[in-house]
């Protein structure tokens, strides 16, 4: 299977922004059906993928809870636009009255004081979705939906049935024929066993609407690499694979921006001995980097309206 580009059409910020309001509203109204049909990128992957650290670099901002465990315990939907006014970033909650949260550390503690409310301080988890739109200096202009990590054993505190009230919760927004699924894999795992990728497969047999993303490229064995998985050889999807470079967990306990990591991922993809090498070089500007998803995925949600 070739891999298809996804269309080059540009992206009108005012698609995005009629898909956020008619999100918030239908959100808002508990007008679940509504919800699901609207086109979307629907986050897919394990607790332990890389899902956050990917969002956070599409963003270019750390502004999602961290923790072990579920963290993510309600649909997050995370309208990203572009800053053009202001002195800095900032987020409107589609509840609590739309007041711009400047503070990402504050927005970090109302997705958790919000996610309390709708879930409980146990841990289990709850459909209703938390409704979020950030303006970002330069950001890309995406709809996302950020879901709980599929997870197959409960730990303490959690349900016995958390496994398959997660998947019943992914499945519920994956099957709408109008999103995108961005399945995030770990590229130092077997790409056989990805969470990500048997869930998309069940609602996207044939994988016109998948998308894959490896993370964590730079933990892979010395001399080996992923370039046959970014050929689309592996496990073939029609909007094939892109490698990232995220912050790790060193990274977070560090303090290190995703600025920071993000010229790390730059730097790793040039230098990388397969991926910078000049015979490669379609390969590293087509299927290489956060830069180079945020455009695919921003062309596939105007494409998808």
């Amino acid at each position: 299977m070739t891999t298809h580009e996804p269309p080059t059409r540009v992206v009108d910020g005012a698609v995005v922004d009629t898909l956020a309001r008619l999100q918030q509203l239908a959100a808002t109204l508990g007008a679940t059906d509504a919800l699901d049909s609207l086109p979307q990128i629907v986050v897919l992957g394990s607790q332990s993928a890389g899902k956050s650290s990917t969002i956070e670099s599409l963003v270019g901002l750390s502004f999602l809870p961290r923790g072990t465990g579920i963290v993510t315990r309600c649909p997050l939907l995370l309208h990203l636009r572009p800053r053009d006014t202001g002195p800095a970033d900032y987020g409107v909650f589609g509840h609590g009255g739309g007041a711009p949260i400047s503070d990402m550390e504050a927005i970090r503690a109302e997705i958790e004081a919000q996610t309390a409310r709708l879930a409980g301080d146990e841990k289990d988890i709850c459909a209703t979705p938390i409704v979020l739109r950030l303006h970002v200096a330069g950001a890309p202009s995406l709809t996302l939906v950020d879901l709980p990590g599929v997870t197959r054993v409960p730990v303490r505190g959690q349900p016995d049935d958390i496994g398959d009230k997660i998947k019943r919760l992914c499945q519920q927004f994956a099957r709408n024929p109008r999103a995108v699924l961005l399945c995030v894999s770990a590229a130092n795992a077997d790409l056989a066993t990805s969470e990500a990728l048997v869930l998309a497969r069940e609602v996207d047999r044939a994988g016109d609407r998948t998308i894959g993303v490896l993370t964590k490229t730079d933990l892979m064995d010395p001399g080996t690499d992923c370039a046959s998985i970014l050929r689309n050889e592996v496990f073939p999807l029609r909007l094939g694979y892109v490698a990232v470079v995220c912050r790790g967990q060193r990274d977070l306990d560090e303090g290190g921006t995703v600025a920071a990591a993000q010229s790390r991922e730059r730097t790793f993809f040039a230098n990388h001995e397969v991926y910078g090498a000049p015979r490669h070089r379609e390969l590293l500007e087509r299927s290489c980097g956060i830069a180079v998803l945020a455009q695919k995925l921003s062309a596939l949600l105007v494409a998808a309206t």
